[in-house]
């Protein structure tokens, strides 16, 4: 008898100020913290952390403003990190996670990694040096083209330029520390098997 992958749950962390829903799969071993690109939310990381099985602790986060994640007035990378690290030191895993960034959360894991305890990063379609003026360049320059069909429902964008301009505070401020970057083109949606078993190799 094969073991059952471990159920999807949703939480929420925080006050309504600053509150972060996340989704958990997994109650043990080190945790995996997914972080989807701006203007997308969590649904994105599904299909990866279905595949990881029971080996780790998954959680795949909203980003402020994000999913069910609430809007607030500072978005700042250390910030943000900081409440990260208090929703997985609340976890009691007392492992130092994996953290994993798409887009421009390749940033904030690389903050987060630079101010707390952390196994190692991975980045998966990094940002430019410069952000996106428009949703429009934003959109054209993910090529959502290359999501094969069945897995771009969970690669549907927001098109809200407040909040691409609330993100743009991140540029140009986080640290860069050693790190594994993912082929470009959203691997993760790709090929959800293939990236779950690389990504094992960091836990």
């Amino acid at each position: 008898m094969h073991p059952q992958a471990p159920r999807r749950t949703t939480h929420a962390f925080g006050t309504p100020v600053n509150r972060l829903v996340y989704d958990r799969w997994g109650r043990f071993g080190r945790p995996v913290v997914l972080l989807h690109g701006v203007l997308y939310d969590r649904s994105m990381w599904w299909p990866v952390a279905a595949e990881l099985g029971n080996s780790c602790s998954v959680l795949a986060v909203d980003l402020p403003g994000h999913g069910d994640s609430a809007p607030r007035g500072d978005y700042a990378l250390s910030t943000l990190a900081a409440d990260l690290a208090m929703l997985i030191n609340g976890l009691d895993l007392h492992r130092a996670p994996v953290v994993v960034g798409h887009g421009e959360s390749a940033l904030l894991a690389e903050a987060f990694a630079a101010d707390y305890a952390t196994k190692a990063v991975l980045t998966v379609d990094e940002p430019p040096a410069e952000p996106s003026e428009t949703v429009e360049q934003h959109l054209a320059a993910a090529d959502l083209g290359r999501v094969p069909e069945p897995y771009r429902q969970f690669a549907v964008p927001r098109r809200d330029a407040t909040l691409l301009r609330a993100y743009r505070c991140w540029f140009g401020k986080s640290p860069r520390r050693a790190r594994k970057i993912a082929p470009a083109g959203f691997p993760h949606l790709s090929a959800p098997a293939t990236f779950a078993t690389d990504l094992r190799q960091l836990i």
